[in-house]
This record gives C-alpha cells, structure tokens and sequence, in this order.
C-alpha cells in the first residue's frame, strides 16, 4: 500500500491519534510555561518554588501512571478517551480557579497525568497494537499533533491572556478540550481498527507476548533504557535552562525561539523519514545510531561559543528527537507484542516523564555547584557514544532472540 493510500484507507484513526497527541499539550511543560509568571505572581512564589512545586506535580503523576496507563488493556479506546478528555478539563477547570497551593498542585497533578501521559499513551498505544506493517507511518503521522499543538496552541493561549487573562484562558481550554476534543476524537475512535496488518493473512503478532512484569526482568529492557531516557533528560535540561545557557554565550532569545522552529521542523522530517525505515526494515535496528546526533550536538555546544552552534544544536537534537519520537511507538510492540503493550508503555511512559524531571534539577544543581555548563555538555555527549555502543550490542541480542523465537514457533 502507497504513503498516501495507507493514509486514504485509515485516515479517521490516524486523526484520532493526531488530535489525540495536539490536545495533549494542555498538559506539556511548553504549554504549562506560558503561564508560569502569572501563577508565581498570584501565589507570591519564587521560581524555585514554583520550579518545586513543578517538579513535584510531575513526579506524582509518573508515580501514578503505571497503574492508570494500563487500562488501555482492559477498555475500548473510546472509554478510556471519554474518562481521561474529562479529567483533563477538570485540571485546566481546577488551575483557572485555584486560590490555594493545594489545588495548584493538584491542578498540575492532572495536566501531567492527563495531558501529557494518557492523552499521549492513549495515541501512540492506539498505533502501536492496530498496526504493524505500517507502524512506522502510523506513529509518525499521529505524532505530527505534538508539533501542530507547538506551533499552534501557544499563540492562541497568549492571545486569550491578552483579552480574558490568565485564568479566564484555562477555564476557556477546559472548554475548548470538552466541548471539540471529546466529541470529535470520540466520533473518529467509535469504530475501533481490527488490530491487524493492513496484509491480510499477516501474522502480525510473530512475537513473544511478554506481561511487564517478565519484561522488568529482561536485562535486554534495561540496556535499551539506557539510550531511551536520555534525550528526555538532556533535552528538558538544556530547554530548562536556556536563560543561563543564552547569557554565558551572549546569543540573543530571537536566535532561540528561531532556531526552536527549526528543531520542529527537523523533527517532522526525521520522524517520517524513520517511520518509512522502521517499516522497511524494524526498530530495533534505529537504537544503536539515534543518540549519536544529539551526542554531537552537545559537543557543538560544549566546543564552539559562535552562534552556528545552536543552529547545529539543534538540528542534531531535531533528528533524534523524530527518532525517538518513532521508537516512542513501534519498538515496545516490535520487541515485547502488543496483548500488554498499554500496561508496558505506562511504565516507560512513567520512567520518560520521572527522567524529564530529573533533567532540570541535576544540572541545576551542579551549576549550583560551580560545574561549568560547557563540562556538562561533553559529559552528556560521552554518555550518549558509550550508550550508543551499549545498544549496538543490546540490538544484536534482541535480533537474535526474535529469530530464535521465530524458528522455534
């Protein structure tokens, strides 16, 4: 089936999944920030404080999200849709009328959980267990809706602030995701994909159907999440921290917001182009090449002081962020089959956003410490070559089991 024949055949549930992915920005830090100084300014908070109360709203929910991010197991997307769109409007409702640290944190709480975990697990689940020839673009297309609701949403949040204000704007959003996001991602998700190839007669499930709890065990589990979680952690902690960054190389925040754009578009590119790969060939085979560009773009960072050097950064960091944005989707059922993949992608789910969380704080704290920014970009760029090395051999193993498993059955 062609690129765009696939997309003809199956386009209500690739839209599902896109609209799934863009209204989840309710819940990304991106989206969040734009509100941080009227929050510090209402509850009279340092951004330390702030940055706390962040840190711990987000921790709580990877904590929880094991246990919730498996019901996609056990309960029609449809369902599972209708509960998580409701509680993330009633976060967004909860934030517009927060008077107290509590509900503040609360409010948060629910973004993170909702927003950002089960509106994205929900999606990239979906494309994971109904397809299999074309994983690949499956993923990649309903993964366009990060990048729509990036480019998109932000403008839209700052101009509601500009006529209702702050609040009113969230108690619009909770408007906005109950009122267009439920019905219409509903309506396109009623009808539920046969989790099956689009060959017929493809045994798409020629693989081991591991439980998470045999898959925690797999040593093999591990050395992929060494390479896994890594952009999380340096992506988050250098985007965190780009004020300090832009001051010790006296680049201009212009040059950022422009060469952010970039990324994106970087992004989108890489991602498609990986998604075509993964179906040609698997996933497993992009593990022991997809950190060594933002590797490289951290020594960029580390060595060169020019300009030049953020543009470099960030199209390095563009490629591996499509890639992982691809691996995010089709290595979990690719390796461990799709009968427990959305009690599996929970848990990886959970250690991505506790890892996002973790980036900001360490290298802060070492900052703090009086480590320099430029030793801790070539740290980042070791770490990510020698996990490259670790994964070369981890994909070798993982072929290797598939093949034996295959012969066996």
């Amino acid at each position: 089936m062609s690129y765009f024949g696939f997309i003809r055949s199956n386009l209500r549930w690739l839209l599902g999944g896109f609209l799934l992915t863009m209204f989840s920005s309710f819940g990304q830090t991106f989206y969040i920030a734009l509100s941080t100084g009227h929050i510090r300014e209402a509850f009279n908070l340092t951004s330390g404080e702030y940055g706390s109360i962040y840190m711990i709203a987000t921790l709580a929910s990877a904590l929880v999200f094991p246990f919730v991010g498996q019901i996609v197991d056990h309960y029609s997307v449809v369902k599972v849709v209708t509960i998580t769109v409701i509680g993330l409007s009633i976060a967004c409702l909860a934030l517009a009328k927060s008077q107290s640290i509590f509900v503040l944190v609360l409010a948060l709480f629910g973004l993170r959980l909702f927003g950002q975990g089960m509106m994205t697990h929900i999606s990239i689940t979906a494309m994971g267990r109904w397809y299999a020839e074309n994983r690949g673009k499956s993923v990649s297309i309903a993964s366009l809706g990060f990048t729509a609701g990036q480019a998109f949403l932000p403008v839209t949040f700052v101009s509601g602030v500009a006529i209702l204000g702050w609040r009113d704007a969230w108690f619009f959003a909770a408007i906005v995701v109950l009122v267009v996001a439920l019905p219409a991602i509903s309506a396109l998700m009623w009808v539920e994909r046969e989790p099956q190839s689009e060959v017929v007669g493809e045994n798409v499930s020629n693989v081991r159907q591991w439980t998470r709890s045999e898959m925690l065990r797999d040593p093999l589990f591990w050395i992929t999440n060494i390479g896994v979680l890594a952009p999380p952690f340096i992506g988050t902690a250098i985007f965190f921290h780009q004020d300090y960054l832009l001051a010790l190389r006296g680049w201009s925040v212009e040059l950022f917001a422009l060469t952010f754009l970039w990324l994106t578009i970087v992004s989108v590119l890489s991602s498609l182009v990986s998604g075509l790969f993964v179906d040609r060939t698997n996933a497993v085979g992009l593990l022991p090449i997809f950190l060594v560009p933002v590797g490289l773009g951290c020594l960029v960072l580390a060595l060169v002081s020019a300009p030049v050097a953020l543009i470099l950064f960030m199209t390095m960091m563009g490629i591996s962020t499509g890639i992982i944005t691809l691996l995010y989707g089709s290595l979990w059922p690719e390796i461990y089959g799709t009968k427990h993949l959305g009690s599996i992608r929970s848990l990886v789910t959970a250690l991505m956003v506790l890892f996002s969380a973790l980036g900001p704080g360490v290298v802060g704290w070492l900052i703090d410490f009086g480590v320099p920014l430029e030793n801790q970009f070539i740290g980042m760029a070791v770490y990510c070559f020698l996990a490259s090395i670790a994964l070369y051999f981890g994909a070798k193993k993982f072929n290797q089991r598939q093949l034996a498993f295959e012969q066996a059955d």
